[in-house]
């Protein structure tokens, strides 16, 4: 994105948190590709098959984001990388809540032997390695709630997991979105990632839904 069109989003981005009519159209086309790539990176990790594609999940976390009622409820975003925050949590939202109908769905089959719908894995965000729908289904739910507990035991730590697994961004964007150096995001990325994987671990032998 070059200064000059993020010069413009930034303006956008104020109009619209001072309800500007027509704000939020004008500023679609000119965050789509960023919102595409974050997409992207997260569909990038699933098996093929998906029933969810990066345009539709963009478009989705779009209407959240501006929409009556969405993830960004009354539109107020401060900067950029608020903005971008907001997103990532958008999409986060739509696939938790499509892993949680797979297991829904899953549960209620009759036969119980039909493997459900393919998700993004965790594989190059969190816990390595590719696994079926199912499995991934249930990770995914599981991160979802270890997220949460993160989120009261290491708010920055949650911010930089939202940034990197969510909003694929790379360490250093992620240092730049959020004003810090590149060798302290790596730091807590290495210990929040770690720290997931040993909390995924108890609830998922504890068989928390």
């Amino acid at each position: 994105m070059s200064g000059e069109v993020q010069s413009e989003v930034t303006t956008l981005l104020s109009a619209a948190a001072r309800g500007e009519a027509g704000a939020t159209d004008r500023l679609f086309p000119l965050v789509y590709e960023e919102l595409r790539r974050m997409a992207g990176a997260l569909m990038s990790r699933e098996a093929r098959g998906h029933t969810l594609q990066p345009t539709a999940l963009v478009h989705e976390a779009y209407v959240r984001l501006v929409g009556p009622g969405g993830d960004g409820g009354a539109v107020s975003w401060e900067n950029k990388a608020h903005f971008f925050g907001a997103a990532a949590r958008a999409m986060r939202r739509i696939l938790i809540d499509h892993a949680r109908r797979v297991r829904a769905a899953r549960s209620s089959a009759a036969s119980g032997g039909e493997a459900g719908a393919e998700l993004p894995t965790l594989g190059s965000g969190v816990t390595g390695g590719g696994v079926s729908g199912d499995r991934a289904a249930d990770d995914l739910v599981l991160l979802d709630g270890a997220l949460e507990s993160l989120r009261t035991r290491d708010e920055r730590q949650h911010e930089v997991v939202m940034y990197r697994f969510f909003g694929g961004l790379t360490i250093e964007q992620t240092a730049g979105v959020m004003g810090l150096s590149a060798a302290t995001i790596k730091n807590e990325w290495s210990f929040a990632r770690a720290w997931l994987l040993r909390e995924m671990d108890g609830r998922r032998g504890g068989a928390v839904s």
